[in-house]
């Protein structure tokens, strides 16, 4: 284990509000999906995880655990992470809209060019 995703859980059905709400405030968002029901809201009440950016190479992943009834959002190394190397996980965000494709900045030799 690396860090956990800390933050306010939330039900997935205000993530679009507080979207909104932050980007209206010029506050960057930082949420991550448990499952169909519930988020992880790191924006204002987060750890360092927030900040663990996506490759498509990356020498991190994401598992949700569950502890004594509550899901938690989990960082895991996928290999030895040298001191000073960026973390970082594939975001794997879903293909909602064909159209809407986000770009990939990665810079990884095998990089998707797509986020979604």
């Amino acid at each position: 284990m690396v860090i956990e995703y800390a933050g306010i859980v939330i039900r997935s059905v205000l993530t679009d509000k507080r979207e909104k709400y932050y980007d209206g405030k010029g506050i960057g968002c930082y949420m991550f999906r448990i499952d169909d029901f519930d988020v992880v809201d790191a924006t204002m009440h987060g750890n360092a995880a927030r900040f663990i950016n996506h490759s498509c190479e990356p020498n991190c992943y994401s598992r949700v655990i569950n502890v004594e009834g509550r899901k938690h959002i989990v960082i895991f190394a996928l290999r030895k992470i040298y001191r000073g190397e960026e973390l970082t996980y594939d975001y794997k965000f879903p293909i909602e809209d064909a159209s809407n494709k986000l770009n990939c900045n990665c810079g990884a030799r095998r990089c998707r060019r797509f986020l979604n």
